[in-house]
């Protein structure tokens, strides 16, 4: 290029120049122009809150994905630990089971040699307590109130009754039993322990002893008088097979005129050899028809015959107690010399010296000497005193 030329026209160069009018470009496109420069705006911000959108909910996304990847792992070791301990519990399944076919050949063991223990006549036997008691005489306690079992009352008679075995001593031969009124004249007389007593034509030293006696019981017996049962004996042995028996039975004590009638029965129990049987009424009180006579006529297989009834009684022993027990009102009089008095002579004289105050004495309840052999002095619990009858000689 030649820059020493002048300069040529741009139309020579094949451009053609139009001159710029400023006031060429109407308002009417500026309008338009504008108009869609603000939907181009509008678009924009649509397009840029599309974006913040797909941003929120890719945040949302990556931040659910990451709780599902933790809530996974957490399932995974979940299971794990799942079948660590069902792994864990079969072992010891395992062990117990184990164990158990251990145990089963140590019990088969123990009974083989409790077989062979008592093969050798040397059975085991429960530890029980065996003494001879006197006849004694029960006392009425009190009645318990009926069993209320819900909607029905048990109509059953519950009493009580107290029981203190009366407890024997064998005083021999110039020995002597003094009870007192007083339990502090025993004790003291104890304590004193010589005596010096005057037995008439001479004086006698003699020794008190504290007065111990035997094991002795007490306890309660509860009877139950049933309300729903009654006993049946002298039922006739006839050639019938034992059902047919506990049918006529069934009958006859659901029709009793005699009674009343005993109404539906729940139950019969009948022992052909010993000619007994229990009836069971369904509504409690039934039984109470019966008691108030004890034979009643009865018709089998053609013919009558007498049955008894009586009450159905349940015994219970309860408040055991054994116990040994020392008399504190009742002394034991050791060396007694023999004389020439009777008996009761010499009694008079031991009473007489031990009534006295001067003597250590006091009032006497009762008193027992036995110059010849041995008797049987018996002592039964009265509240919380001993007193003592003699029961026979020896």
């Amino acid at each position: 290029m030649d820059f020493t030329s002048p300069p040529l026209s741009l139309q020579d160069n094949g451009f053609s120049m139009v001159p710029t009018d400023p006031l060429g470009t109407s308002l009417e496109e500026m309008e338009k122009l504008k108009k869609e420069l603000r939907i181009w705006k509008i678009r924009v911000e649509d397009v840029e809150k599309v974006k913040d959108d797909f941003i929120c909910a890719k945040v949302r996304a990556d931040a659910e994905c990451d709780r599902a990847e933790k809530k996974l792992t957490e399932l995974k070791e979940q299971e794990k630990q799942r079948k660590d301990r069902i792994t864990s519990c079969e072992q010891e399944l395992l062990l117990l089971k184990q164990e158990n076919t251990e145990l089963k050949k140590e019990i088969e063991k123990l009974k083989e040699d409790l077989e062979e223990h008592r093969s050798q006549d040397n059975p085991v036997k429960e530890l029980e307590i065996t003494k001879k008691v006197a006849e004694m005489k029960l006392k009425f306690t009190h009645l318990e109130e009926m069993k209320d079992h819900g909607a029905n009352v048990d109509m059953d008679t519950h009493c009580v009754f107290g029981v203190a075995t009366k407890t024997p001593f064998r005083l021999n031969q110039n020995q002597a039993l003094l009870t007192f009124e007083d339990e502090e004249v025993a004790q003291r007389l104890t304590k004193m322990s010589k005596h010096c007593v005057n037995l008439d034509s001479r004086t006698a030293n003699v020794t008190v002893k504290p007065f111990e006696l035997d094991m002795g019981f007490q306890f309660e017996l509860h009877v139950t008088v049933s309300g729903k049962k009654i006993n049946v004996s002298d039922i006739p042995e006839l050639p019938i097979p034992e059902d047919w028996m506990r049918d006529k039975l069934e009958l006859h004590f659901y029709k009793t005129e005699q009674a009343g009638g005993g109404g539906e029965i729940e139950k019969v129990t009948y022992n052909k050899g010993s000619g007994t049987g229990v009836i069971t009424f369904l509504k409690p009180g039934a039984s109470y028809n019966f008691v108030r006579c004890t034979k009643y006529p009865f018709c089998a297989e053609e013919s009558w015959f007498i049955i008894s009834v009586s009450p159905h009684f349940d015994f219970h022993l309860r408040k055991f107690q054994a116990h040994c027990k020392v008399s504190k009102k009742t002394i034991l009089l050791k060396g007694v010399p023999e004389v020439e008095e009777d008996e009761e002579s010499v009694q008079d004289m031991i009473e007489i010296h031990f009534q006295k105050p001067s003597n250590g004495g006091g009032e006497i309840e009762k008193i027992k000497y036995i110059s010849r052999g041995a008797a049987y002095v018996c002592f039964e619990e009265d509240t919380e005193n001993a007193s003592s009858e003699t029961t026979g000689d020896s």
